[in-house]
């Protein structure tokens, strides 16, 4: 078994969560990080990081401590600790895509060594990195599982966008493939975060505690955009009655909204496989992520009604969305719901413009077909307005409804004086 002072680290994948990861473990060790999208290696070797992750002067002093960034895999076919740290989306039938975590463990495996390990970040399902990747590793690399190589599991928590919660300050889950092994991947990790870590005591344990924080997350705000529904044909608002719950010291104060991103709204899908493959077909997990799915359609529908009450004429209007990504202040489109929300109104010939700061234009353009705004829009030139994203440049704005211009708040932003309707 190797020592942690040896250890060698290549990081598979230089997203949200690769790149912060290797920028800390290059702080220890000789880190290589490793992606095959050669645009996303050049712009990270100027010091660009497009996510925000990592700021440029980290990222930059990183490559002058000796960092380096590859889309080349002879270049970490000497390391001897592989993080895999790779998407993990769901297909169009809402199932499990693995062909990313497939693609990587075939590549690992062609240069996989006896005594390298190999630790998964990737979200999946419980048994995943058991019985659907170390099988692919072995095949590759025609090595035997825990006894030429080995296996671990450490799930990501990265909060994109989160300049509090850092990689550094969340308390990391590890596991591995035997007792040793587990103490030697919570040894290299307590190395870089300064809050702690804890060790589980199987590698299916902690992949199943990662698929619940998540699914635990999306059935609580699934839970308030129903009685988001139900309120709303109440005509009561819905942020004021959370208000007055929320006065008892154990009532749990999750707001509605459009559930996107990578997580939340791609996660309970692999726990419902999982599920489903042991024959148990969740009731409470797939019934959340209805509701969270319909949200879009229904803040469309709702924005109608409200042009309607103020005599507005639907087709041909002209509607301004604020905010395209899935949360505030970071670039992330990824599974973002505001799409649904554009989508549904131009079904009704609605001409919708979409202003997002801090979203990549052409990424926007590319994966949702939807082309921003290139500046500060004219506010006064549209029928209605839908507050989708509350950017920290968007807490300025000082909108408000009139009798011939309907605002939409979807993050309870501004008064309910002050608005049509909040979501």
């Amino acid at each position: 078994m190797q020592k942690l002072k040896d250890s060698k680290i290549a990081i598979i994948g230089l997203g949200y969560v690769g790149l912060p990861l290797a920028v800390e473990f290059s702080k220890k060790y000789p880190t290589i990080g490793f992606d095959i999208n050669k645009n996303r290696v050049s712009d990270l070797n100027t010091g660009n990081d497009s996510t925000f992750e990592v700021d440029n002067e980290s990222l930059s002093k990183a490559l002058d401590s000796g960092l380096e960034l590859s889309y080349d895999i002879g270049s970490i076919k000497f390391s001897n600790i592989f993080i895999v740290t790779v998407p993990t989306p769901i297909d169009e039938n809402k199932a499990p895509d693995l062909k990313p975590l497939k693609k990587a463990s075939e590549m690992l495996g062609a240069i996989l060594k006896k005594g390298d390990v190999v630790i998964y970040e990737s979200t999946t399902y419980p048994g995943c990195t058991e019985e659907f990747c170390v099988p692919i590793l072995e095949s590759s690399s025609k090595l035997l599982y825990n006894e030429d190589f080995f296996c671990g599991y450490s799930p990501e928590r990265i909060n994109p966008g989160d300049k509090k919660n850092t990689l550094t300050k969340i308390i990391k889950v590890t596991s591995g493939s035997n007792p040793e092994i587990a103490l030697f991947i919570d040894d290299l990790y307590k190395s870089i975060i300064e809050i702690g870590t804890h060790q589980a005591p199987s590698i299916k344990v902690a992949e199943a505690s990662k698929a619940i924080e998540n699914a635990q997350r999306d059935v609580n705000i699934s839970f308030v955009n129903e009685l988001s529904l139900i309120f709303d044909r109440l005509e009561i608002d819905t942020l004021e009655v959370l208000e007055a719950a929320s006065t008892k010291w154990n009532f749990l104060n999750y707001i509605p909204g459009l559930v996107g991103g990578h997580c939340i709204g791609v996660d309970p899908y692999y726990l419902a496989h999982k599920a489903q493959t042991v024959g148990y077909e969740p009731q409470v997990i797939l019934s959340g992520r209805r509701v969270n799915d319909s949200m879009g359609i229904h803040v469309a529908n709702t924005y109608i009604k409200l042009l309607v009450s103020k005599n507005i004429t639907v087709k041909n209007s002209k509607a301004l969305i604020l905010g395209i990504t899935f949360k505030e202040d970071c670039p992330d489109i990824r599974n973002t719901k505001v799409v649904d929300v554009v989508n549904e109104l131009k079904e009704f010939q609605i001409e919708v413009d979409v202003f997002d700061p801090n979203a990549n234009r052409g990424e926007v353009q590319k994966q949702l077909g939807i082309s921003l705004l290139n500046g500060l829009p004219e506010f006064k030139k549209y029928d209605g307005i839908i507050f989708a994203v509350a950017h920290k440049e968007f807490l300025s704005f000082n909108l408000r409804s009139t009798p011939d211009q309907v605002l939409y708040d979807l993050k309870g932003v501004y008064s309910k004086k002050l608005v049509d309707k909040r979501l």
